[in-house]
């Protein structure tokens, strides 16, 4: 296993704190160029209904400066729709999103809103973004996806994160290696995120179908202490010797 596994940092929580105080430092779109220049593979931010942190013009400036894939978290609203086929991101991530929520909760339930869901997927697809879908490790949410058209899955980490005993951590594991190996065995691409620090990245980054993870909180926190590029060049290096490549690092 030596695949290199692309790391997506999400710079939301750089707008959090901007947006703590108002004006514009700190700015996420300088924080997307220094996760760029420490070996980021890719860019996430959610724009949120009530914007809480991401604004719409971060949305543009992000687009407009950064050379790596953008990936555009979105509720799957018409306006959202409207914004990301404007901005022409490479790749638009549906997620559930309830105002009162401190952040993501769970997964998009793909079967239950296949209906709805189909036409965002369709209309993102048909605009030339790549479309993924934001799910519980479950079967009957890959097979939904699967009917959908999209051709990425994310896979909701935040369980197995969160677990408070060894048992529990190795169930929810288990259950996160049987749908990412179900899920490429259908032909889907899996990412994985949220919730992942130093500390639970390793047991994720070492199964050898997924793509890509997405850390953004972890990261953003971490580097209040040793700066982003610290936080980020060690993430890079853990994902790395998970997947058994050589850091090079002391």
């Amino acid at each position: 296993m030596s695949s290199k596994l692309r790391l997506g940092v999400n710079i939301d929580h750089v707008a959090t704190v901007r947006n703590a105080r108002g004006g514009a430092a700190p700015d996420p779109a300088r924080a997307a160029a220094l996760a760029q220049a420490a070996g980021a593979d890719g860019i996430t931010a959610h724009l949120r209904e009530d914007r809480r942190h991401i604004s719409d013009d971060d949305m543009k400036k992000l687009r407009e400066h950064i050379d790596i894939p953008l990936n555009f978290e979105m509720a799957a609203t018409d306006e959202m729709l409207a914004i990301a086929l404007e901005t022409k991101p490479h790749a638009v991530c549906l997620v559930p999103e309830k105002r009162e929520e401190r952040t993501t909760e769970g997964g998009l339930d793909v079967a239950g809103g296949h209906n709805h869901l189909k036409r965002f997927v369709s209309e993102l697809g048909d605009a030339g973004i790549r479309v993924s879908l934001f799910i519980e490790a479950s079967k009957e949410q890959l097979d939904a996806a699967k009917s959908l058209g999209a051709p990425v899955v994310e896979i909701h980490t935040g369980a197995y994160c969160d677990a408070q005993t060894e048992d529990d951590r190795n169930r929810e594991l288990q259950r996160i290696g049987k749908a990412v190996a179900y899920g490429s065995a259908i032909g889907l691409e899996i990412h994985a995120g949220h919730g992942l620090n130093y500390d639970t990245v390793k047991p994720i980054a070492a199964m050898p179908a997924i793509a890509e993870l997405n850390i953004g909180h972890f990261l953003i926190g971490e580097a209040i202490f040793v700066g982003l590029e610290a936080a980020i060049g060690k993430m890079r290096r853990l994902i790395d010797e998970a997947r058994g490549i050589e850091t090079g690092a002391k």
